[in-house]
């Protein structure tokens, strides 16, 4: 349930409702928005009526969260989350696009393509260090040595680095050096990581599971902000169908679906969801049509011979292309890039 502080609540009032609560058994999430604060708590919902929390000073009203997500719920936060991270904000009136290799292969490589995509309006640089892959023969990613690298291109052009954190052992290693982590849709369900994720001070970008209903999805989230972190940021990475033209199929009904269930923000990986560099650009513009908070995108300065994902990368003449387009799509729906 939540609980909705009257407009004006003092500090006293709001501290006597969450006293009570804790004395109760419920666990206490605090919300406090421009002119309301919302107190979440999750317990034995049986025991409601007998707290007497609507007889409070400063209490409005108690509204009970029906969905299964409960902090993740417009319901108990209306208005929508903006995560700010360096000088950026993610959620609010800009559309942020976060792009860069799939793997971060090498110096020239990364540094290369950092340069590049921040010179077309990136404000954030991506690339992997530890790499997921299918095959255990594939490139595995260059561990902490393509962590330094990407802190090096932070360093020179000022990106925010973005960065997939794979297990519960390496967590510490990546936060050192990333501004935000990711889970990736592999791990969208491994909750032992998401729990672990959720005592770390930074925003996480948590990507759509190859199968999952939006409810799942929203449910992964919830489990990282129970645990204290609220700062998520929902991908929509393509889902499995039977359609095998393309990698995967992109959900953009899913853009408009979690913004209206949840306040999260939410961007969008056309990169994965497509797996067919043509197609990026064109999805890239739907998806800001749709509504999406950010992009990220694949870029790689020669794709032919990238060792992850070159099919589906943009080479940076591409991407060049591909953002003064968005930046047309952006202004006719009233955002920015």
């Amino acid at each position: 349930m939540i609980v909705v502080m009257s407009y004006g609540a003092t500090e006293n009032e709001i501290e006597s409702v969450l006293v009570r609560l804790e004395r109760s058994g419920f666990q206490i999430h605090l919300s406090r928005g421009v002119e309301r604060t919302i107190i979440g708590a999750i317990g034995d919902k049986t025991r409601i009526g007998d707290i007497g929390l609507e007889a409070m000073p400063g209490v409005e009203k108690v509204v009970p969260i029906l969905q299964p997500y409960k902090l993740a719920s417009r319901t108990f936060q209306e208005e929508g989350t903006v995560i700010r991270v360096g000088d950026i904000e993610i959620g609010g009136e800009t559309v942020h696009v976060i792009a860069g290799p799939c793997a971060v292969e090498n110096r020239e490589q990364l540094l290369t393509t950092a340069r590049l995509v921040r010179e077309a309006g990136a404000t954030m640089l991506r690339g992997g260090a530890f790499k997921p892959r299918t095959s255990p023969y594939s490139f595995q990613g260059l561990e902490e040595e393509g962590l330094k690298l990407l802190a090096e291109a932070r360093q020179e052009t000022g990106l925010l680095v973005v960065t997939e954190i794979m297990d519960a052992r390496t967590l510490p290693m990546v936060a050192e050096y990333a501004d935000i982590l990711q889970i990736g849709a592999r791990n969208m369900q491994n909750f032992f990581l998401l729990k672990e994720v959720a005592k770390v001070d930074k925003p996480v970008i948590l990507k759509r599971g190859l199968s999952a209903t939006v409810e799942e999805w929203l449910m992964a989230a919830e489990y990282i902000m129970s645990g204290g972190n609220y700062n998520i940021i929902l991908c929509e990475r393509g889902i499995r169908s039977f359609e095998s033209y393309t990698r995967n199929t992109l959900d953009l009904t899913a853009v408009a679906v979690v913004k209206h269930l949840s306040h999260l923000p939410v961007i969008v990986d056309p990169s994965h969801a497509i797996g067919k560099w043509r197609f990026v650009p064109v999805m890239a513009r739907s998806a800001v049509a749709a509504g999406a908070d950010g992009l990220l995108v694949e870029v790689h300065p020669n794709p032919s011979e990238a060792l992850c994902d070159g099919q589906q990368s943009l080479t940076p003449g591409n991407f060049a292309a591909m953002m003064s387009d968005l930046k047309r799509v952006a202004e006719a729906v009233g955002r920015k890039m």
